[in-house]
């Protein structure tokens, strides 16, 4: 048995958090789903799984579940979908679409009730509501089918980090179901977690196109292959994410860092398609002013989407000479007293708001007028 292993594909993901490139990264996420289909074949799958949360929710436009349908319909072999949390088999849910009645091969499954599939069974496990503190996969008992044994679930594996229980799976749920896999969504990055025997039987394929930064391995779907019967599991990951969405920290302590750190960003490839989020902390130099504003106009030109960070830089204390060379009187007192108060250490009282971080920035603000006023 092959197949390929997906899921969390949240179609209609606002995006709201990269602003006015929530577009591209919307449109991105159905070309990802198109190149899912390629890896199938490509890999030579004999079906799909969809492991819950294709779409980001039940209100999404109707127009996605049809383009959604399309696109699983035009593998034209098997694929099995079970609705996740964000998605969950409801009245009024996406799963009623009547897309999903008149494809000829995608097969929404949407009981928890044992699927027969060449060479074996499906066990899947699909959601019904957004939350619950229940074992999704407790009801299977898969020992005594015949042919290669395979879960689908949506949930949290235990040792995950959240606040609450949401859909919890033991981390020996495929060996205590007596599954030779277990297809897992719910958290976007890859991961893989083998049995007490070394055996890998249990995995999230992670989203198949990043959604936000931060996530760790995420943009894959995996390819199961199964010779048999109780064998081990061969679970190879395919790249299918077609963004980036790297995080750059950096801390900066001499002249000429930042200058460093400028040519480092511009030497990435492709940033037409990346969405880069840079934090730079450490010590700024007067000189080095300009730099951080040509960053800033580097991401704004030429990436997808970018964001800074600075609220971490502190003035120099050795670079003060650009604050004895200003007009005396209140502007001077003024940047005395706000490089007072950028320094952490101040024990002094402080006025309402005036956090480091702000008297920072306001700092290197009025020497930047400072040095527009002297030119």
């Amino acid at each position: 048995m092959k197949f390929l292993h997906t899921g969390d594909w949240q179609i209609g993901m606002r995006a709201a958090h990269v602003g006015a490139a929530g577009t591209r990264v919307r449109e991105e996420r159905l070309s990802a789903a198109r190149r899912v289909i390629e890896a199938a074949r490509r890999e030579g799958a004999e079906f799909l799984v969809v492991c819950g949360d294709t779409f980001e929710d039940n209100g999404v436009d109707r127009v996605l579940v049809q383009k959604v349908a399309d696109i699983l319909g035009g593998f034209g072999g098997p694929v099995y979908v079970i609705p996740g949390n964000h998605d969950p088999f409801m009245p009024g849910s996406v799963w009623e679409h009547p897309a999903w009645r008149s494809s000829d091969n995608v097969c929404v499954l949407r009981e928890a009730t044992p699927t027969e599939v060449s060479g074996g069974t499906l066990f899947p496990c699909p959601a019904r509501e957004r939350h619950s503190g229940k074992d999704p996969t407790a009801w299977i008992a898969a020992a005594a089918s015949r042919g290669i044994r395979v879960g689908l679930a949506h949930g949290t594996v235990e040792g995950v980090y959240q606040e609450e229980p949401d859909y919890p799976v033991p981390r020996d749920a495929a060996v205590r179901a007596g599954l030779d896999y277990l297809a897992i969504g719910h958290w976007h990055s890859t991961a893989t977690y083998p049995a007490a025997d070394g055996t890998l039987r249990m995995a999230y394929a992670g989203t198949h196109e990043t959604t936000k930064f931060g996530e760790r391995d995420s943009g894959n779907v995996l390819i199961v292959e199964i010779a048999g019967p109780g064998a081990s599991p061969a679970v190879t990951a395919v790249r299918t994410g077609g963004l980036a969405w790297p995080v750059i920290e950096e801390e900066v302590r001499e002249p000429g860092e930042l200058a460093r750190l400028r040519q480092r960003i511009e030497a990435l490839e492709n940033p037409g398609a990346t969405l880069l989020d840079l934090r730079v902390a450490g010590l700024l130099c007067a000189q080095d002013r300009d730099e951080l504003a040509r960053l800033e106009q580097i991401l704004a030109s030429r990436f997808l989407f970018g964001r800074i960070d600075a609220t971490r830089l502190r003035p120099s204390p050795s670079d003060d000479s650009w604050i004895a060379g200003l007009p005396a009187g209140a502007l001077r007192s003024a940047a005395t007293r706000l490089r007072e108060l950028a320094d952490p250490a101040c024990a002094g009282p402080r006025p309402e708001g005036a956090s480091p971080e702000v008297a920072c920035r306001a700092l290197l603000d009025l020497y930047a007028l400072a040095s527009e006023g002297g030119a």
